[in-house]
């Protein structure tokens, strides 16, 4: 019997053949090609945040045991996700910040029986926060640091992932004020500076829940100290205090009256007359002078929160009537950081008459409004 050519049957063989070919090499070369690798995520975005190897078939995890390696010996665990096709690797302690490594992956074996590509990849955990300013400025000089005028640390971005030292001369600061954002530090030394003295400022960094030895250098810088105004250095306060209650004469001989020598930063209480006590005091610093002549207390308040300087002012006494000046306590930090007794004697105020702990509920409860005020 004659059979007669049929065109189209022929082509649906050709083309079955064709597509099954095709599809067997397409199954064969993504089967048994070699396996890439690739890096899914670094170590940069926080303490033990994985690196996550990609690889573009199933692995056998075994033969890659040993052969997922650092060139520096920071401890692993190794998790095998998504069929094999991913090693996820988790430290085991924190990355330590700014420190470059690498991570070399060597040859291993697919699921198919083929190798991955040994690959070695560079590795950089994340930089050390930036300081954006310092005030007063490294190297600055006749510095007063007060609580209206700490140091002031900025950083160019929140630095809310990590513990942040500051240390003036080696000795740890009081840090009391830090913004929202963890943007902007206000510090304070733990104790007393001395005048006329330089000082180092250093400001380390480590991840927040770090030990000490993970500390990390960011910054050093200097400042000096300003020389004592001849009146605080001629003599100490209890002298000052002894000799103003002996030699200030009253300039009013009736009723009460405040008497304020800027000269010698002591404060005199008068009634009728007589003296009823003398205090140290803290006037304004130069640029920022207390305002002289005679005045009076205007309004009273226990504990007043200063919106300019973001500060308590406890026993306020206005004794200008827009209350921009008054005779308060040592100002106070919202974290009850109170400033230091020990710049009384001393002018660092932004204008203010300052008074000890103690002195200043006694002035408070003793002037009423409308206590004249006299300063010189």
């Amino acid at each position: 019997m004659h059979h007669s050519f049929n065109p189209f049957f022929w082509f649906l063989f050709v083309l079955v053949v064709s597509v099954f070919v095709l599809g067997t090499g397409y199954l064969i070369r993504d089967h048994y090609a070699s396996a890439t690798v690739t890096l899914k995520k670094d170590a940069s975005t926080g303490p033990r945040e994985p690196i996550i190897v990609h690889f573009s078939q199933p692995m056998r995890p075994e033969s890659l045991s040993g052969k997922i390696l650092l060139s520096k010996n920071f401890p692993l665990d190794i998790e095998w996700l998504k069929g094999n096709t991913e090693a996820v690797l988790v430290p085991k302690n924190d990355w330590p910040l700014a420190t470059s490594f690498e991570l070399s992956v060597l040859e291993g074996k697919t699921k198919y029986l083929t190798k991955s590509t040994a690959t070695v990849f560079a590795i950089k955990t994340l930089e050390k926060p930036t300081i954006a300013s310092i005030t007063p400025a490294p190297g600055s000089r006749d510095v007063l640091l007060g609580i209206e005028d700490p140091l002031k640390i900025v950083f160019d971005e929140s630095v809310q992932d990590f513990y942040i030292d500051f240390r003036i001369d080696t000795l740890p600061a009081v840090v009391n004020e830090i913004n929202p954002e963890r943007t902007i530090f206000e510090v304070l030394p733990q104790s007393p500076l001395l005048p006329n003295k330089e000082y180092a400022l250093d400001i380390s960094v480590k991840w927040k829940d770090g030990d000490d030895s993970s500390l990390l250098p960011i910054t050093h810088s200097t400042f000096t100290t300003a020389a004592l105004p001849k009146t605080a250095e001629n003599t100490d306060p209890t002298s000052r205090s002894e000799f103003a209650k002996k030699s200030t004469q009253p300039k009013k001989t009736t009723g009460k009256y405040i008497d304020i020598s800027l000269a010698s930063q002591t404060m005199t209480l008068f009634e009728n007359g007589q003296t009823i006590d003398v205090y140290i005091v803290s006037s304004g610093k130069r640029g920022m002078d207390t305002p002289t002549g005679e005045f009076s207390i205007h309004n009273k308040s226990d504990r007043p929160w200063s919106k300019k300087y973001g500060l308590y002012m406890p026993y306020w006494m206005a004794f200008v009537p827009s209350g921009l000046f008054g005779i308060h306590e040592l100002p106070e930090w919202p974290g009850g950081y109170k400033e230091g007794a020990n710049h009384l004697g001393t002018p660092v105020s932004h204008g203010c008459v300052r008074l000890g702990v103690g002195p200043a509920k006694r002035v408070f409860e003793w002037a009423d409004v409308g206590t004249p005020v006299i300063i010189y």
